[in-house]
């Protein structure tokens, strides 16, 4: 069965230096907080049903040093905006229309998902998003942070 990652578990995430909507994005700037970080792309239908349990998670646990970061992996710009116009984002978006990042890191689908810890090691990946991944993921995250119920 082939695998939906290169990175393992206990790797060290790739680091990366991308266009944001607010400036550059890198990796290292981040270092110290856990990162949720999310390969999307506007053609992508579960990446919009993602976005507002995304907001929900920076919400929540932003306080408690989670940072989501959503890279977006389309060839224009446009449709990227176009899309966080009518899904907005309340979290870090970076562009690579390149897709060297989502590549360094051996993404294979959409959306993806990766928790880094602080220290920038991969704790866990994801491929996919239902309704019934949420708990699970955010259970992962809790734990994590080191948040109790």
């Amino acid at each position: 069965m082939p695998q939906a990652y290169a990175l393992e578990k206990g790797s060290a995430a790739p680091a990366f230096d991308l266009n944001g909507i607010d400036g550059q994005v890198k990796l290292a700037k981040y270092q110290g907080k856990l990162i949720y970080l999310d390969f999307w792309a506007s053609w992508c239908g579960p990446c919009r049903q993602s976005f507002p349990w995304m907001n929900e998670l920076q919400n929540k646990y932003g306080a408690q040093g989670l940072q989501v970061i959503g890279v977006n992996l389309d060839a224009r710009n446009e449709d990227a905006r176009t899309f966080l116009a009518g899904t907005p984002a309340h979290f870090v978006i970076a562009f690579d229309p390149a897709g060297a990042t989502p590549r360094n890191y051996g993404v294979r689908g959409m959306p993806s998902s990766l928790l880094i810890g602080p220290d920038g090691k991969v704790l866990f990946e994801h491929s996919g998003f239902k309704d019934a991944d949420k708990v699970e993921l955010e259970e992962k995250i809790k734990a994590s942070l080191g948040v109790k119920n």
